[in-house]
């Protein structure tokens, strides 16, 4: 599915999209933005929010913005703005404007010297334990802090003054003026600015007082002209205040729409917590291929195609839930398997030698690359590539057994397979070391089986993969598994810690033997490892190394694995 398959699938906010159209609301404008926090990666979460918001400007021939909102530069970053950046254009789209909610910092602060202006805000001394104190819960109503009702002339002296840095952080705020027995406790007089003397990675140290994002956000839209403004469900309750905001100011005031936001079995998407495993040493970074991050994906070996139709596949809800992370593997399976050349790769090696064929003779077998087109090979693809035979050659540990049991039908003595392509051979002795290893297989083949077919018509169940033992180069394969063992990684287990979680077998390195042409592949390349999976080739390759990533098995052996 391309990018301009997105979004055709009928839901709730195509359906308001749709009546606001009728009605002229925009005028026929469809303006969308994807506004992330540049505190960590982007995750899974954040390409559902993207592919929504860029394929409904895109279906509707309208526009969408990248906008940071930098609010808080405590915890934000250049390298996470530009790993954003990165994403959001491997992911397959383009934005219409790049903007920053620093860009608006100036602004933000004229209008809340008009709130002051109108008695709408003060500058409140509450702590900020104080402050939820005075809040109230949700069955009892919150009470006015005794800064409340201080003068319009104290309030803007005041707020001057946390502007010019006077003051130190967490000792004064700017609150909005609304209702403190409000049912919804976001009414409550919420915090528009706060002090932090820190340095912000676009205005350096020209500010010291920060908006908070629901002070930067409705008023970000409304200068962007944005249209719909699609949140995640937890916005809900916000909404009112986004309107008010916007309300007390006589701003052009955009629609805001919820959606529930992405959430996948066994993973975990909170930015803290990601950036607690980086930290920790867990993962290997943020672009580790065991985590949920897109950066982590692409290093894994997804494909842009498999997350944009995974994410189509999810589909766009008002109602929170889980989605099996198979869902995601199978999207990643079903577009490698169109996509992907075949190889031949043995993670585990095992020594054959050919007695009967001559020493110094190689022999070039044509193999399929693109066995699952039966039609034909698209084109500009090649069809085949030549793979080099000789007398030694190396197959699976796996596919030989000593004392082969009943529905065996690989390699064990005396019995005859097929090498895929090649010829038959027949395994005539074992080879111990001391301890009682089996470390070479010696075996005789037919000269009239080239091809791997039997002139004489005798079946042959067992087919083996195989790469010559003197063509063959070594490498690095990395076979991952799920970052979590458990379902909701988020819950820690009794006595412990959500790290508890943690799958001690995400990881394991096997020293594996490939076909040549393996050797010459650049980072970024997939392919699919005959009987194995589908595999990338991982940035750690060099002109010495070659590494391979495990993207996802052929088929899921996940759930059979739990159910043993």
């Amino acid at each position: 599915m391309s990018t301009e398959d997105l979004t055709t699938t009928s839901n709730f906010i195509r359906t308001i999209i749709d009546e606001h159209n009728a009605s002229g609301r925009f005028g026929g404008r469809v303006h969308t933005r994807f506004p992330p926090e540049p505190n960590g990666y982007m995750h899974i979460g954040h390409a559902k929010s993207v592919c929504l918001n860029f394929g409904l400007a895109q279906d509707y021939g309208g526009k969408c913005n990248l906008r940071f909102d930098d609010t808080n530069p405590t915890k934000e970053e250049q390298e996470y703005v530009d790993s954003f950046i990165r994403d959001i254009e491997w992911l397959g789209f383009t934005w219409d404007g790049l903007y920053f909610a620093s860009d608006y910092f100036g602004r933000l602060y004229e209008w809340a010297v008009e709130l002051v202006k109108k008695e709408l805000a003060y500058v409140d001394d509450l702590s900020a334990e104080e402050i939820r104190e005075y809040r109230g819960t949700l069955t009892t109503p919150g009470k006015n802090s005794p800064y409340r009702d201080r003068s319009v002339a104290e309030n803007l002296d005041l707020l001057e003054r946390m502007k010019n840095g006077e003051f130190p952080d967490g000792s004064r705020v700017l609150r909005a003026k609304i209702d403190m027995t409000s049912p919804n406790i976001t009414l409550r007089d919420p915090v528009m600015y706060r002090i932090l003397h820190a340095e912000h990675h676009r205005t350096g140290s020209d500010w010291c007082i920060y908006p908070l994002y629901d002070w930067a956000h409705g008023q970000s839209d409304s200068i962007e002209g944005i249209t719909h403004s699609i949140c995640t469900l937890e916005f809900e309750n916000n909404r009112p205040l986004y309107e008010w905001f916007l309300d007390q100011l006589d701003l052009y005031k955009p629609q805001q729409i919820e959606f529930a936001r992405l959430e996948l079995n066994y993973t975990i998407t909170s930015k803290r917590r990601l950036l607690q495993l980086v930290q920790d040493g867990a993962v290997s970074g943020w672009d580790d291929p065991r985590m949920p991050t897109v950066s982590g994906m692409r290093r894994r070996g997804y494909t842009p195609a498999a997350i944009r139709n995974f994410i189509d596949l999810t589909g766009v809800s008002k109602a929170n839930s889980t989605v099996d992370v198979g869902l995601l593997e199978f999207a990643v399976r079903d577009d490698l398997n169109n996509t992907a050349p075949r190889r031949m790769a043995v993670l585990d090696p095992l020594k054959v030698v050919i007695e009967n064929y001559p020493e110094d003779k190689t022999e070039w077998v044509e193999v399929d690359n693109y066995p699952q087109f039966r039609d034909g090979v698209p084109e500009g693809l090649e069809a085949v590539r030549r793979v080099p035979f000789s007398r030694e050659i190396y197959i699976e540990r796996d596919d030989f057994m000593e004392e082969p049991a009943k529905k065996f039908f690989r390699l064990a003595p005396g019995r005859e397979v097929r090498l895929m392509k090649a010829y038959l051979i027949t395994c005539t002795e074992v080879i111990k070391d001391a301890g009682g290893a089996v470390t070479e297989l010696r075996c005789t083949y037919d000269p009239a089986t080239f091809g791997g077919n039997a002139p004489d018509g005798r079946r042959i169940k067992g087919t083996l993969h195989w790469v010559s033992a003197h063509h063959a180069a070594a490498a690095e394969v990395r076979l991952y598994d799920r970052l979590f063992a458990v379902e909701d990684p988020n819950n820690a287990p009794e006595g412990g810690d959500w790290i508890d979680n943690l799958n001690p077998g995400s990881l394991t390195i096997a020293a594996a033997m490939v076909e040549p042409l393996l050797a010459e592949a650049a980072p970024g390349e997939r392919f699919q490892f005959l009987r194995h999976g589908y595999f990338a080739v991982d940035p750690d390759t060099g002109p010495d190394r070659v590494v391979f990533n495990l993207t996802v098995g052929l088929k899921d052996t996940w759930a059979k694995v739990q159910d043993q």
